[in-house]
């Protein structure tokens, strides 16, 4: 065993990847969602390349049995985060084949049960690590076609990477066959099952687009997915290499971790971006849906080595998805987009030292100075030039991993352009070059003016006025008037009700967004104007509004609550919240109060996303409508999975544990919580 754990040491500190090529796997895998296991039967087929003694399959917290070398039984030994075959391996093809057993604490997350018939299970690989649910690899730059067959009730959609070759029913249960043809890194596998219908729509190149959508959204089908087609095809064009993957999935899950995820051939998404025609003037996913269809040439198809080359992913996708957006909505929004980007790196230059070629680098710097550099290049080498390198890149290094290098061999075989300088300037600095992102901003009529008002930030109201009235009266790009409010916000309301009543009038929904935003305190003369904005089409304006209006015109109350009281608002309840929250603490104006604190204490249940219970919860604690089942409810959301919800919890006790009536309620309700309440209570009453 000492010889043995000496060549192993020596073995882990190079690459696997040199030694041995996995080639390709089918796991057949069974999920338990009551128990929330995974059972699976898994066969491997690898080429030794280089004589070696040990091979590695990470794997987390797994139990193995049956394994098999070639049809022969083989020792291994299972660390609870990594697999390990030990043999003398030769060089030559292999297959290895095992059963296992998993009981995910990340990667694989239950949404809901099938109890309450709401049950979704879905995956999320990057930056959690597939080996969770599926041995498999965390080394990004090993690529192996997968295939699963997944065994599942019948009643329930099952959707992985790849094609759906064949479905079978069996004792009550589907069989779902999916199948991969070209290889990819482990942490693109991906897995979601719940209760979905879909429609198809096909490419100008054929390729399926599968879009998914629960029962009860059927409704909201058209605005949630608007322009995928448009930007698919667009972007098939613009990149000029062909979708690399015979089928296109989009699916919507709750709770989601982020915005959405790019798995090779199938993307999920939060339903957050499941919205109706007025939701989506707020909350479009047209901006997620481009940047995750463009990761499927960045990131699926080329991968970048490390996480110091990230930007050819993230940068590249934003790039591109901005790109596709601008074939939408056109050029003032993909300049003024590029402006906003530009501000945000300026400032965050001044304390952020990290430069994009860095692991440690911002995700602002990876994504959207990432974007830049690309924009940056582009404009100097020229676009046909640009698009031939981008072409031969992804042509050259299809199904690999890439490094900067690699890119810049294909732009200097186009143009004689110093990526010396270029790459100091853009990839080795944390400074943002504001000199020549403002010379090409200046191009377009939207930003250039975008670019004067920004310089009239020291200046009076009373000097710049007559020049923003100027503006706000033009036909200029909604933008840069959203500027011109943004930047008298704390200017005298009398300086500024010309402004602010020339906003209204441009019946410009995001324009009439930034005055309802702008006014904390709302003078009476002004209060029918800003009445107006409860009825526009915007579910975020009528939640600024409603609330602004109440707040400050105590005497018409009864008015606004009556108006909103069938109002809902984007998924996540967010008017009904407010609603419920303001008909409560209005004095006289409900008789059914205890059935309306029961509803708003069932949206901070376990019942409701994470986003509808945060909103629920603020609002509970912010009016003073807290008791015991509020409190678990807070509890319960330090357990849960999304960060940003479970921070939440534990900052929002922290806070009413300084007051004593509070901190003995909650040592009160100690003995009612499961196991992991508890735990994370106990913590924080010990603090």
């Amino acid at each position: 065993m000492k010889y043995f754990f000496l060549l192993f040491t020596s073995f882990i500190f190079s690459q696997q990847t040199q030694f041995v090529d996995f080639k390709s796997v089918l796991g057949k895998i069974h999920i338990n969602p009551t128990e929330r296991i995974v059972l699976g039967e898994v066969q491997y087929d690898f080429v030794v390349l280089k004589t070696i003694d040990t091979i590695k399959i990470d794997a987390q917290n797994m139990t193995f049995s049956n394994l098999k070398l070639n049809g022969k039984e083989v020792n291994f030994r299972n660390t609870q985060k990594e697999l390990q075959i030990i043999f003398p391996f030769k060089k030559g093809k292999n297959s290895l084949n095992f059963t296992y057993s998993a009981m995910p604490k990340q990667t694989l997350y239950f949404i809901g049960s099938t109890d309450k018939d709401n049950l979704q299970i879905w995956t999320q690989g990057q930056g959690k690590y597939t080996s969770h649910w599926f041995p498999s690899f965390d080394d990004v730059n090993e690529k192996v076609i997968f295939n699963l067959n997944i065994v599942f009730r019948n009643d329930y959609q099952v959707i992985s990477n790849g094609e759906l070759e064949t479905r079978a029913k069996s004792m009550g249960n589907t069989i779902w066959k999916y199948r991969m043809q070209k290889p990819m890194s482990s942490y693109l596998l991906m897995l979601a099952i719940g209760k979905y219908e879909k429609q198809i729509q096909f490419s100008n190149s054929g390729i399926p687009l599968e879009m998914y959508y629960e029962p009860a959204d059927k409704s909201k089908f058209e605005p949630t997915y608007r322009h995928s087609k448009t930007m698919f095809d667009f972007l098939e064009k613009e990149i000029g290499v062909k979708y690399p993957w015979r089928i296109y999935k989009q699916t919507p899950v709750r709770d989601f971790l982020y915005a959405g995820m790019e798995n090779t051939s199938a993307t999920l998404f939060s339903t957050r971006y499941v919205v109706d025609s007025i939701g989506f003037e707020d909350r479009s996913y047209t901006n997620v849906n481009a940047h995750e269809l463009a990761h499927q040439w960045f990131g699926d198809l080329v991968t970048a080595e490390s996480s110091k080359q990230h930007w050819l992913q993230e940068g590249f996708a934003t790039y591109y998805a901005l790109l596709a957006e601008k074939e939408v909505y056109g050029d003032d929004y993909f300049y003024c987009k590029l402006y906003e980007s530009a501000q945000q790196l300026k400032f965050a230059s001044r304390t952020d030292t990290i430069p994009i070629l860095n692991a440690k680098a911002s995700s602002l710097t990876f994504y959207e100075k990432g974007a830049w550099a690309l924009f940056i290049l582009k404009e100097s080498i020229g676009k046909k030039n640009f698009k031939k390198a981008v072409k031969a890149y992804l042509k050259k290094h299809s199904f690999k991993s890439v490094n900067t290098e690699d890119f810049f061999a294909e732009i200097k075989k186009v143009s004689s352009f110093d990526l010396n300088n270029f790459s100091k300037v853009w990839l080795e600095s944390s400074d943002f070059n504001t000199l020549e992102a403002n010379a090409l901003l200046e191009k377009n009529k939207a930003t250039k003016l975008f670019l004067q008002v920004d310089q009239l930030r020291s200046k009076s109201l009373a000097e710049k006025n007559d020049f923003f009235v100027q503006v706000m009266q033009s036909d200029v790009y909604f933008a840069v008037k959203e500027a011109i409010l943004n930047q008298i916000k704390n200017e005298n309301f009398d300086a500024k009700k010309q402004l602010l009543q020339l906003a209204l009038q441009s019946n410009i929904l995001q324009i009439r967004q930034a005055v309802a935003v702008n006014l904390n305190k709302i003078p009476e003369d002004f209060r029918q104007e800003y009445e107006s904005l409860l009825t526009d089409k915007s579910y975020q304006t009528q939640e600024i509004a409603l609330f602004r209006l109440w707040n400050n015109f105590p005497e018409q109350r009864f008015k606004y609550l009556d108006l909103s009281k069938n109002w809902i608002g984007f998924n996540d309840y967010n008017l009904r919240n407010l609603w419920l929250s303001l008909a409560l603490t209005t004095p006289n104006y409900v008789l059914n109060k205890e059935e309306l604190i029961k509803e708003l204490i069932e949206y901070s249940s376990l019942n409701f996303e994470a986003t509808t219970r945060q909103n629920a919860l603020q609002n509970l604690i912010a009016f003073n409508l807290v008791n015991d089942t509020v409190l678990q409810n807070l509890v319960n959301a330090t357990t849960h999975h999304m960060w940003q919800f479970s921070k939440f919890g534990r900052d929002t006790i922290r806070k009413l544990l300084k007051n004593k009536e509070m901190r003995l309620s909650f040592e009160r309700i100690l003995p009612n919580l499961n196991e992991s309440e508890k735990f994370q209570l106990k913590r924080l009453l010990i603090e």
